[in-house]
């Protein structure tokens, strides 16, 4: 049993005209019309508030119609596949070039007249038309917006919304004049295109969309790496005295270098830590908020200002420092007692 039947029969269960159905609904009574003598296909559940606002006139458990209407239209989308209908785009193309940015229009419009509904044609009309699409939807319950664009385009408030859901299930496949003259029109002022990287530019009207610009685009991204650990970067993040103040931020940078061939110690992960932090190597970026006290300093000590200044060495480099100092002390004593005995000698 399909949306329209079920719609009927409850309608005539409850002894309800189309009229009242269509006012809980917030529609025309024309489309409720169309819906149930199947002139029109019940819209995407999930580009529509209608069923939610029927199934409450009409005492239905909540989605029972949205699941009707998605089953009817996965039937319907599997007979059109086998005999998919033409493309319904001349009448379109010349309003999607009128909105083309001057200085590409003519290089557009050449590549379309050579490839009539070729991949730039479709990928052009599809973005717009999924640019329009989700201002539409996301606007469908703002009364204010819908008044606003009724008057622009003079129609009623109900026939807006009836427009709205019309349009909402559209596709490249069956956009029509009259949405261009309803939606394209009225809410793109531009769009332009960069036919090296197909990066889209589209600037919305700024009277009836807020964030009038919407930047679509492919981007190229790195496929990331398998993170290795090294052996050596676990030993430095188990030892607390290498890496016990080490932040989130360090660690990241720390695992995510890499060498061929070979193995890093902990030490090193500890040396390149120092290294990363000391401000002769970095130099932090100034701006008009920067104090005026950090401005007067001389420029070596903004940029080079020695870290052991402000912070105390610890960790390993206390341990080797440490072991330094006693190897030095060991070899002054066997020093000084070598002397002592050629001394002894002497006299």
């Amino acid at each position: 049993m399909d949306v329209s039947q079920v719609i009927k029969q409850r309608l005539a269960e409850l002894g309800m005209e189309q009229r009242e159905l269509a006012a809980a609904a917030a529609v025309t009574e024309s489309y409720i019309s169309q819906l149930l003598t199947r002139k029109k296909m019940p819209p995407a559940s999930e580009r529509s508030d209608i069923y939610e606002k029927m199934a409450k006139c009409l005492n239905f458990p909540a989605g029972k119609l949205a699941e009707l209407a998605d089953l009817e239209r996965k039937e319907e989308l599997k007979r059109t596949l086998v005999d998919p209908p033409p493309p319904l785009l001349k009448d379109v193309r010349e309003l999607i070039l009128r909105k083309c940015a001057p200085e590409k229009e003519k290089e557009v419009r050449t590549i379309f007249e050579k490839q009539p509904f070729g991949e730039l044609e479709r990928l052009v009309t599809q973005k717009l038309l999924d640019t329009v699409k989700g201002v539409a939807k996301e606007e469908l319950e703002n009364e204010s917006w819908l008044n606003l664009v009724a008057r622009l385009v003079g129609r009623s408030y109900e026939q807006m919304r009836v427009t709205i859901l019309e349009f909402l299930d559209t596709d490249i496949f069956s956009v029509s004049a009259q949405h261009c003259d309803t939606f394209l029109d009225p809410l793109i002022e531009s769009w332009n295109i960069n036919l090296a990287t197909f990066a889209m530019e589209v600037a919305l009207n700024r009277r009836l969309v807020q964030g009038s610009a919407k930047k679509l685009e492919f981007v190229e991204r790195e496929i990331e790496e398998r993170t290795i650990e090294e052996p050596g970067f676990k030993r430095f993040l188990r030892d607390r005295f290498l890496s016990g103040d080490a932040t989130e931020e360090e660690v990241g940078f720390l695992e995510k270098l890499r060498f061929n061939g070979k193995r890093p110690t902990a030490l090193y992960y500890y040396r390149e830590l120092q290294n990363l932090r000391d401000p002769l190597h970095f130099r932090l970026p100034l701006s008009p908020a920067t104090p005026r006290k950090v401005l007067r300093q001389s420029r070596s000590e903004r940029s080079v200002g020695p870290l052991h200044k402000y912070l105390q060495a610890a960790g390993t480099e206390k341990q080797l420092k440490g072991a330094s100092g006693k190897m030095a002390t060991e070899r002054w004593a066997k020093n000084r007692t070598k002397q002592e005995k050629k001394r002894k000698k002497r006299s």
